[in-house]
């Protein structure tokens, strides 16, 4: 990636590190980090109207300047035709189950820096969410990242071809931080 990137989408499922990419990303390009999740959710897990969290997106989205990471199917087209370039962490529903326990047992209870006011939980339907999102979401996301600039479009199917290649670019390993509040 050329230092001239000024906006960055990255997309995947639950538990995939978007929001520890992001965060890295934003570091190396000295960008500005926006995570979706914390326009989606309130204090204590409330969700925003989705016209109201949509707005949010798209006032973001029209920045000169972004991280963004997240998946909203409403905002993603635009999103993407905005952005210099997209990143899509295409994970196993494994790596993505591993993922989300991963994240839950370093974080219960906890806040999480990219969602202000919700500490870290799990539920069932969050799991099933996350068991299923390769069937029920992956395919939305494959189809609007067809229909766009394949130059622009990085794919990672697992972990460690993705260090790969930031390391390479880099010259160092994506730092995990999970930013989080006592």
């Amino acid at each position: 990636m050329e230092k001239s990137i000024k906006k960055i989408s990255v997309l995947g499922g639950p538990g995939t590190g978007k929001s520890t990419l992001a965060k890295n990303l934003g570091k190396e390009f000295n960008l500005p980090v926006y995570h979706l999740d914390g326009m989606h959710f309130k204090d204590n897990w409330v969700e925003r109207d989705k016209e109201e969290r949509d707005s949010m997106i798209m006032d973001v989205a029209q920045q000169d300047e972004w991280v963004i990471d997240g998946n909203y199917k409403k905002t993603l087209d635009y999103r993407i035709k905005q952005a210099d370039k997209v990143i899509f962490l295409d994970y196993s529903t494994f790596a993505k189950m591993k993922g989300i326990y991963g994240r839950y047992f370093e974080c219960r209870g906890k806040e999480r820096g990219e969602i202000p006011g919700c500490k870290e939980k799990m539920d069932f339907e969050f799991v099933k969410h996350t068991f299923l999102w390769n069937r029920k979401v992956r395919s939305h996301i494959k189809g609007v990242l067809d229909e766009n600039e394949s130059s622009k479009i990085m794919v990672f199917k697992n972990r460690k071809q993705l260090n790969r290649w930031f390391e390479e670019k880099f010259n160092k390993k994506i730092k995990k931080s999970i930013d989080t509040v006592e």
